[in-house]
């Protein structure tokens, strides 16, 4: 039987948004994934995203300026190889998504579904967002699922959380016009300052609700940082029709019963 939440995770993730699982993802699938994500940046396969398209802080400025070619991520992970479909519908990630989503959950192929890699050179800074700004669901519960491939820690861009955030309102002056939240506002400053780091290590797995606000900095390292991020929502929760998250077909993940 696939391992499951205990009930001290299934607690902090209602609590704060997050839970991290160690060592959830082998080494050997792992190191398969590291090498086709090396192999397709190397390339680089299509599609990606290239650092210059975000317009982030720090980003070159067009893909003719230097590191204006810089990948920032490798989309459709899912089609791209089979270790990665593997890995999205594994019954490990899909026991622990039914603890948080119910019995039947699927995977989006519109929103994440991508290697997201950080390049020492060109990184750019992500400033405090919520994935669920951009996307269109029923409602908004869906959970993303980010696996480190190298370490993630501070200096090399980590993900960092405001735990607790998912469960707060936001007023409209608390953001600006992207959604992102504004570091210069009385009311966020607070909230700013508890925030944590999501380091993790090769195989370690961190699960976070679409309504947490995340950010991250710059690689300040010598080697690209790789990550590879799924994101899932309840089959009675479905992208809403002629929206970007309808764009692509979910696939259903491996039900309890099989």
């Amino acid at each position: 039987m696939p391992s499951t939440f205990n009930k001290t995770e299934l607690t902090q993730f209602q609590r704060d948004g997050y839970a991290i699982v160690r060592n959830l993802a082998p080494a050997a699938t792992v190191a398969r994934m590291r090498d086709v994500a090396l192999q397709h940046l190397a390339e680089p396969r299509l599609p990606v995203e290239y650092e210059t398209d975000t317009q982030y802080p720090g980003a070159p400025v067009s893909l003719d300026a230097p590191g204006g070619r810089t990948v920032r991520r490798l989309l459709q992970a899912y089609a791209r190889d089979a270790v990665f479909r593997e890995w999205a519908l594994s019954l490990e990630i899909a026991a622990r998504l039914r603890q948080l989503l119910g019995a039947q959950v699927a995977l989006s192929q519109a929103h994440h579904n991508c290697i997201m890699t950080k390049n020492p050179a060109y990184s750019s800074v992500t400033h405090w967002h919520r994935d669920i700004r951009y996307w269109s669901f029923k409602r908004s519960e869906l959970v993303s699922v980010w696996l480190a491939l190298g370490d993630e820690q501070v200096p090399n861009g980590c993900l960092l959380l405001l735990p607790g955030s998912h469960r707060m309102e936001f007023c409209a002056d608390q953001l600006d016009a992207a959604q992102f939240l504004r570091a210069d506002h009385d009311g966020n400053r607070a909230l700013i300052k508890t925030q944590i780091a999501a380091e993790l290590r090769a195989g370690d797995v961190l699960f976070f609700h679409c309504r947490l606000f995340h950010a991250a900095g710059r690689n300040q390292t010598a080697a690209t940082k790789l990550s590879v991020v799924h994101t899932y929502h309840a089959a009675n929760n479905p992208p809403l029709p002629g929206t970007r998250s309808a764009a692509l077909p979910s696939v259903a993940l491996p039900r309890g019963d099989m």
